[in-house]
């Protein structure tokens, strides 16, 4: 399936327009003031021996994620303060490019002489960014300077990688080069950019003794390095590297009808959504090396589970869904659109996490007083800076686009992958939807087209459904033949439902998670007081369901706690005290002050 482009589709209401006006009004401007002393003011290349904010190895993704983000959104706004600044932000990096295009603040203002010699220092990652920045540029204005730029940049990398062969590694310790320059090419037309990023592909695992050295610390799982790529068939090491590759094997594998690599995304994406996913959509079991670790391994208050992975797996199952129309793609979009993505978020758009750990207690985060080595646990409060930004503007990026992974078509039938109030008009087809899902179920659909069939995915979670047409079912879709202007109403039953892990994740053993829709509950301190950890429900509970300050109702139903006691252990017993219990969308936890916080209840 191809798919509608964001800038052609737009957000007319609901729960996305919200998060969008957000994204506009706030989000843009406060990650711009947190970045401009230090990221930005790097681009300028002044730095010298002795300055603070020495330009480190990723700054200039930051920026680069940032203009990206930003151009989305001039796509359905306008707003010359911020056009006027990714403008000059252009101009300041091609003022500081060398003559074969190079651009990389970090070597250019102190290691001129080791450009491509050090694997894991990011600069084809920041090359790959850079590029989709012009790109995004490019579709919002039609300029072509930056663009030109970034071309002459990879027409570079081209010339070092894959005709001279002289840098110190074959292949990116970050991948993101790749899915860039399949971009380029379709910016630009020029094959040999589709070409390169398939070269690097290619390249990937292929055992090169140049790209064996990463760091002490790593094997050669956590760059995706043990096999080649077409031969890989389980997601390991770094998740958000991971994923890129895996974006970069997807587009290669649509570009080129590469049918090995086609078959290896679907081994991975099998892997990840059954054995190394969060409920959240969340991926990354562990902080050390920000990676996946073993099947079913998916510990909860030590879950990584890194906005940008979450971001990452939204990107490569939007992916997957051009090669494959099937709904588990877009399922999985879903879950983490509305989960592990937005938790990395603030609801007023100004504040971050990094990791999104499905368990929180921050009495004992620092439960070791006697050392000052410490355990690791995520924060429990979001921060507006870290000293490793990627995940701020990346939301931001995500949330402007968001129309692209709404609406597909083939050959013969349009494709309803995402239920988000919006409407577009392109290529012969003109579709209306309005609903207010995920609050409920409801969702009218008008469409206008000469496809011969309109496919509505039957989301993950949907039991029972009912559609005012006759259709037949495919992939996950219900198929409906259309004529002339189609009115079609779904209604998708959202009750509340307790779902439970496979029993290898012993995390969760006993215990159970609440979702209505594709959206996860969570129980915190602030509502349910302390212990949430040893609060059980009842499979059986009736929830209540009510309209909160969090943009999607809370639930509100009975749990069970046991009684107090100043025993460190007593005799088991029934005896529970029956307790009201609140539960609020995960994405929406620690909005309110550090507390307790808990996605999996004990099962009562």
């Amino acid at each position: 399936m191809k798919h509608i482009e964001f800038s052609d589709v737009k957000i007319t209401g609901g729960h996305w327009r919200t998060r969008q006006a957000i994204n506009r009004d706030v989000t843009v401007g406060a990650i711009y003031e947190k970045f401009k002393d230090t990221r930005f003011n790097a681009l300028k290349c002044e730095w010298k021996e002795g300055d603070p904010n020495f330009p480190h190895i990723f700054w200039d993704s930051d920026v680069a994620k940032w203009m990206e983000g930003a151009s989305y959104i001039l796509t359905s706004s306008e707003n010359n303060e911020i056009l006027q600044i990714i403008e000059q932000t252009m101009k300041t990096i091609m003022e500081h490019s060398d003559e074969n295009g190079y651009f990389n603040s970090h070597f250019n203002v102190k290691y001129q002489n080791e450009r491509f010699w050090h694997r894991c220092e990011h600069e084809l990652y920041c090359a790959g960014h850079l590029i989709e920045a012009a790109v995004a540029y490019y579709n919002l204005t039609g300029k072509t300077e930056f663009l030109n730029a970034m071309c002459k940049y990879a027409d570079y990398i081209e010339k070092c990688f894959k005709k001279e062969k002289w840098p110190h590694f074959t292949t990116p310790g970050h991948p993101e080069i790749e899915l860039a320059l399949m971009r380029l090419y379709k910016a630009t037309g020029v094959k040999r950019y589709a070409d390169l990023a398939k070269h690097f592909i290619d390249e990937h695992g292929m055992q090169h003794p140049n790209d064996s050295f990463l760091y002490s610390w790593a094997t050669n799982l956590y760059n995706q390095d043990d096999v080649p790529v077409r031969e890989r068939n389980t997601a390991d090491g770094h998740c958000v590297r991971a994923l890129y590759l895996l974006c970069g094997m997807a587009d290669v594998a649509l570009e080129y009808n590469d049918n090995e690599l086609k078959e290896a995304c679907k081994r991975c994406f099998d892997n990840i959504v059954s054995k190394r996913m969060y409920i959240t959509g969340g991926l990354g079991s562990t902080n050390l090396g920000e990676a996946f670790t073993i099947d079913y391994d998916l510990p909860n208050r030590t879950a990584y589970a890194e906005t940008c992975a979450a971001i990452a797996l939204a990107f490569f199952s939007n992916r997957m869904l051009s090669l494959e129309a099937d709904a588990k793609y877009a399922d999985a979009v879903e879950r983490t659109m509305y989960n592990g993505i937005m938790s990395g978020i603030s609801l007023d758009g100004k504040a971050f996490f990094y990791e999104n750990p499905l368990e929180v207690d921050p009495d004992f985060n620092d439960r070791n007083p006697a050392t000052t080595n410490k355990d690791h646990y995520p924060l429990t409060q979001r921060l507006e800076l870290f000293g490793c930004s990627c995940c701020p503007p990346n939301v931001m990026r995500f949330v402007a686009s968001i129309g692209g992974y709404i609406y597909g078509y083939d050959e013969d039938t349009v494709f309803v992958n995402q239920y988000i109030e919006s409407e577009f008009d392109v290529n012969g087809t003109k579709i209306k939807q309005i609903t207010k899902y995920p609050e409920n179920g409801k969702v009218h659909i008008s469409c206008l087209s000469d496809k011969k069939y309109i496919a509505v995915r039957i989301p993950f979670w949907c039991e029972n459904f009912k559609i005012n047409h006759s259709y037949t079912t495919k992939n996950g879709y219900a198929i409906i033949e259309l004529g002339g202007n189609t009115e079609i109403d779904l209604d998708f039953d959202m009750p509340v439902r307790l779902m439970c892990a496979n029993r290898r994740v012993h995390s969760d053993a006993g215990r159970v998670a609440v979702m209505r829709g594709p959206v996860v509950y969570c129980a915190e301190g602030v509502d349910n007081g302390k212990d949430i950890s040893s609060v059980a429900i009842d499979i059986n509970s009736k929830f209540e369901i009510s309209d909160s300050e969090f943009l999607l109702p809370v639930l509100k139903t009975a749990g069970y706690r046991p009684p107090e006691s100043e025993s460190l252990y007593s005799d088991a017993s029934d005896n529970y005290e029956k307790i009201p219990l609140t539960l609020i969308p995960f994405y929406a936890f620690a909005n309110r002050g550090a507390t307790e916080m808990t996605v999996w209840l004990l099962r009562k």
